[in-house]
C-alpha cells in the first residue's frame, strides 16, 4: 500500500501535443479512412456490380473532394509544424537512429522508456507516414486533373489537351469529344505513373499504418500507457523523467 502511494506521488502529469496538433491527427485519420475505403470501391466496382461512366466519375469526384480536405489538412499541419509549438514542431518527427538502438537495448533490458512524445520507433513510422502522405497527395492532385479536370491542375491539363478553336472547360472526363489524342498521349506517360505511384504508395501507407497500430497497443500495454488518451486531452501521466524532454509543461496531478 505504502510502495503504490509512492509511486502516485512520482507521477506527473505533462502537457503534450496542442489542440490543432490534435485536431490535425483525428481529421487525418478520418480522411484516410475514408479515402481508403472510397478508393476501394472504385479499384474493385466490377466486382461490386457498379458499372457505367456515370458512376466511374461521381466515385472520381468523391475521391477528390475527401482528398482535397485530406491535402488542406495536411499542408496545414506542416505549416504549423514550422510556426507552432514545440510538441507540433517537424523536427521532432526526423528520425533518430542512436535513439532507436538505445530505445530497443533497453527494452531487451526489461525497462520501459517513457517518452513525452513519440518513442523512437514510433517516430520512424511516423516520419515515413508523412512523406507518404505528401507523395499521395501531389500524385492525387495530378490525377484529379489529368481525369475529371478538377483544381489546380485540371484547366492547364483540359486547355492542353484540347483540339484547337476547341474550349478546354467544354471537355467531359473520359469523353474524347474535342480531345487531341496526340497530346493526350504526350501526357499519358506522366498521368500513368502519377497513378501507380499513387497507389502503391497507399498500399504502402495502410502496410505501415497497422504496423503503428500494432505498435502503439503494445506500448500500451506493457511499456507506457496514456498514449492514446494523450492525443485526446494534450495530457500524458508519465512515472519518471521522460527520454526525450526534460521536465517541460509539467501540471499538478491533483
Amino acid at each position: 500500500m505504502q510502495d503504490q502511494q509512492v509511486n502516485s506521488e512520482q507521477v506527473k502529469v505533462y502537457r503534450v501535443w496542442d489542440k490543432p496538433t490534435r485536431l490535425f491527427h483525428w481529421v487525418n485519420v478520418l480522411c484516410v479512412m475514408a479515402l481508403i475505403f472510397i478508393g476501394a470501391i472504385m479499384l474493385f466496382k466490377g466486382a461490386l456490380g457498379i458499372s457505367g461512366l456515370e458512376a466511374k466519375v461521381k466515385l472520381k469526384e468523391l475521391h477528390v473532394v475527401i482528398g482535397y480536405l485530406f491535402a488542406i489538412n495536411l499542408v496545414v499541419r506542416l505549416v504549423w509544424g514550422i510556426i507552432g509549438s514545440n510538441s507540433a514542431r517537424l523536427a521532432k518527427m526526423l528520425p533518430n537512429f542512436a535513439a532507436v538502438s538505445a530505445y530497443k537495448a533497453k527494452l531487451k533490458r526489461g525497462e520501459s522508456p517513457q517518452y513525452l512524445h513519440r518513442n523512437p520507433v514510433g517516430n520512424l513510422a511516423v516520419f515515413a507516414m508523412v512523406i507518404l502522405m505528401v507523395t499521395i497527395m501531389l500524385t492525387g492532385l495530378i490525377r484529379a486533373g489529368t481525369d475529371i479536370y478538377y483544381p489546380p491542375l485540371g484547366g492547364l491539363v483540359s486547355d492542353y489537351i484540347a483540339q484547337a478553336g476547341v474550349d478546354g472547360s467544354s471537355l467531359k472526363p473520359y469523353d474524347e469529344t474535342g480531345v487531341d489524342k496526340q497530346k493526350v498521349a504526350q501526357i499519358k506517360p506522366f498521368k500513368s505513373l502519377a497513378g501507380e505511384v499513387h497507389v502503391y504508395s497507399v498500399y504502402l501507407l495502410i502496410l505501415i499504418i497497422l504496423v503503428h497500430v500494432a505498435g502503439v497497443i503494445v506500448a500500451e500495454l506493457k511499456h507506457q500507457p496514456g498514449l492514446v488518451s494523450a492525443m485526446i486531452s494534450g495530457k500524458k501521466r508519465l512515472s519518471r523523467p521522460p527520454e526525450d524532454e526534460s521536465g517541460l509543461n509539467i501540471k499538478n496531478t491533483n
